[in-house]
C-alpha cells in the first residue's frame, strides 16, 4: 500500500538493510558545540516545534490520508522517514541520526497519535496528564506533580488534538458545549474545558488507564490498606454486601472499585454504568453502558438515570455504577433494595458520614415526594459498607476508614467504624507515617457471612492492634 502520491527513487534503509544514515546536514568533523543557554534552548525548541508542524502539514498534503489509519506503524514509518528526510533537507535543519529518528516519531505521533502528549501516554510511570493551555503540561509521577517539557505549538494545535480525542468517542466540544468528558481508546479518562469557560485557553485533564489493574494484594503491598481490611472487603464482596466507595478527586476510587470487583464470582452477570467507560472488570460476563451527551440540536441525551432503569431489564446479578452524582441515586437504591445485592458505586465525599449526606441529597434530586426519613431508610437498607479513601499530602492514596451501616435510630442512619488509618508522624521529606487500626467493633454482617461459609479471624478486629 502506497502512502505518498509521488514516487521516491531511493529505497529506505529499512528496505535495504543499510547501516544508519549519515546525519542530515551535519559534518562529522564539526567542533564540539558549546552548551546552549536556557534562552538558546528555548529558541531551539521553538524552531523545532515550528518546523515539525510545517513538515507535518506538508506531509499531510502529500500523503493519501485514507491509507494512514489502515497502515500499521511498522509499514508507515519507513515511508514517513523518507518524506521527513526530504522536508528536513528543504528546511535545512541540522539533525543527527538520533534526532532524526525522534523527529520521525514526533511526526508519526502527529499523524496517528495525540501529538506532544503521545510519549507521556506511553510512560507507565505517569498517572495523570494535566494540560493548562497550549504552553504548559504537568504530569503526576508517584503522587507528585511536575512540569513536563512537552507543549503544544499554539492553541489551534491543542484544539486539533482535543477534537481528535472527543470525536473518536462520538462527543463534541465547541462554544455551545465548552466542556465534556471523554475517554481515549485505551480507556484513559479525559475531561476537556475550552473557551469561553476556560478563560486563558483549553484545559485538559487525563487520568491514564492502567494496563494492569491493581489487585487487592497490590494495594496491600503499596500500603493503601492493611491485610485485615483487604480480607474484610473481599469477604464482603463474596458475601454480596453492597459497597459504596467514597473519596475526593484522585483518591483512587475507581482503582478500589476495580480491585473489589475481582472477587465477584465469574458466573455472575454484571452491568456497568458510567459517564465515560473506564472500569476494568476481569469477569467474563460484563455488559458496559455509557451515557451520551445531547446532539447539537440538544436532542438524544442519555443520562445515567435512564441507563440504571434500562439495566434493571437486562437481568443483572449486580449493577456497578462508576460514579453516583445525581438523580440516578434514587433508581440505584431501588435496584439495591430489590434483589441486586452486592452492587457497588463510588461517590465524591470527604468522610463516610458526608457520603451518606451527599447520597441523600442526590436522591432528593429525583423529585419524588419522599420524606427525609423515608430516604434515609432506603439508604440504610441498601448500603452495607462505606469505604473512605484519601489522597494524602505526600501523594499516597490510602483507605482511611471502613464503616458499616447498621440501621436506623429514629431518623438518623446509624454507622460504626470498623477500621481507620491513624496518622503517627510526618517525616522531613513529607512522607506520612501511620498505622491501620481496628476500632474493636465487630461488623454486624459477620453472622450472615458465616452462614454463607465465609469466616474471618476474630483477631482482625481486636482493638488497638495495628495491622
Amino acid at each position: 500500500m502506497t502512502l505518498y502520491r509521488f514516487s521516491i527513487n531511493s529505497r529506505t534503509p529499512y528496505e535495504q538493510g543499510e547501516p544508519a544514515r549519515e546525519p542530515v546536514h551535519a559534518a562529522r568533523s564539526a567542533p564540539q558545540p558549546k552548551p546552549f543557554s536556557t534562552a538558546e534552548s528555548s529558541r531551539l525548541r521553538e524552531r523545532m516545534m515550528d518546523a515539525k508542524l510545517r513538515i507535518h502539514a506538508s506531509i499531510i498534503d502529500e500523503v493519501n490520508l485514507a491509507t494512514i489509519e489502515k497502515l500499521p506503524t511498522h509499514e508507515l514509518r519507513p515511508q514517513v522517514y523518507d518524506l521527513v528526510v526530504k522536508h528536513v533537507n528543504n528546511e535545512r535543519l541540522v539533525l543527527n541520526d538520533a534526532e532524526l529518528e525522534l523527529f520521525v516519531d514526533d511526526i508519526l505521533n502527529e499523524m496517528k497519535g495525540l501529538g506532544p502528549i503521545e510519549m507521556l501516554l506511553k510512560d507507565d510511570a505517569i498517572n495523570d496528564i494535566l494540560i493548562n493551555t497550549h504552553s504548559q503540561i504537568y504530569v503526576e509521577r508517584g503522587g507528585i506533580l511536575e512540569l513536563s517539557e512537552a507543549r503544544f505549538k499554539d492553541e489551534a494545535h491543542l484544539l486539533r488534538i482535543i477534537n481528535k480525542i472527543v470525536s473518536t468517542v462520538g462527543r463534541r466540544v465547541d462554544e455551545s458545549q465548552p466542556f465534556c468528558d471523554a475517554r481515549l481508546l485505551d480507556g484513559s479518562r479525559v475531561n476537556v474545558a475550552i473557551k469561553p469557560i476556560a478563560i486563558d485557553g483549553p484545559l485538559v485533564s487525563i487520568r491514564k488507564f492502567s494496563k494492569r489493574p491493581y489487585s487487592m494484594d497490590k494495594l496491600v503491598d503499596t500500603g493503601s490498606l492493611s491485610p485485615a481490611m483487604a480480607a474484610l472487603l473481599s469477604a464482603a464482596v463474596v458475601g454480596r454486601a453492597t459497597i459504596m466507595v467514597s473519596g475526593g478527586t484522585g483518591s483512587g476510587k475507581t482503582t478500589m472499585l476495580n480491585a473489589l470487583s475481582s472477587f465477584i464470582h465469574p458466573n455472575e452477570r454484571l452491568i456497568t454504568i458510567e459517564d465515560a467507560a473506564e472500569l476494568q472488570l476481569q469477569q467474563p460476563h460484563v455488559g458496559r453502558l455509557e451515557t451520551r451527551p445531547p446532539s447539537i440540536e440538544g436532542k438524544g441525551e442519555i443520562r445515567q438515570r435512564e441507563l440504571v432503569k434500562n439495566a434493571l431489564r437486562m437481568r443483572p446479578d449486580r449493577i456497578i455504577i462508576g460514579e453516583c452524582r445525581g438523580e440516578e441515586a434514587f433508581d440505584m437504591l431501588q435496584a439495591m433494595n430489590t434483589g441486586h445485592d452486592g452492587s457497588m458505586t463510588t461517590i465524591h465525599a470527604n468522610t463516610t458520614r458526608d457520603a451518606l449526606m451527599r447520597l441523600e441529597q442526590m436522591v432528593g434530586m429525583a423529585s419524588f415526594p419522599m420524606t427525609t426519613q423515608s430516604i434515609r431508610t432506603q439508604i440504610a437498607s441498601a448500603i452495607r459498607l462505606v469505604v473512605q479513601l484519601s489522597r494524602l499530602s505526600d501523594g499516597k492514596r490510602r483507605v482511611v476508614s471502613i464503616a458499616e451501616i447498621t440501621g436506623m435510630e429514629e431518623d438518623v442512619i446509624q454507622m460504626q467504624e470498623i477500621f481507620r488509618f491513624h496518622r503517627t508522624a510526618t517525616l522531613e521529606d513529607g512522607t506520612i507515617q501511620g498505622e491501620y487500626l481496628p476500632t474493636g467493633l465487630r461488623p454486624k454482617f459477620l453472622s450472615s457471612l458465616a452462614a454463607g461459609g465465609i469466616n474471618l479471624p476474630s483477631s482482625y478486629f481486636d482493638p488497638g492492634r495495628a495491622h
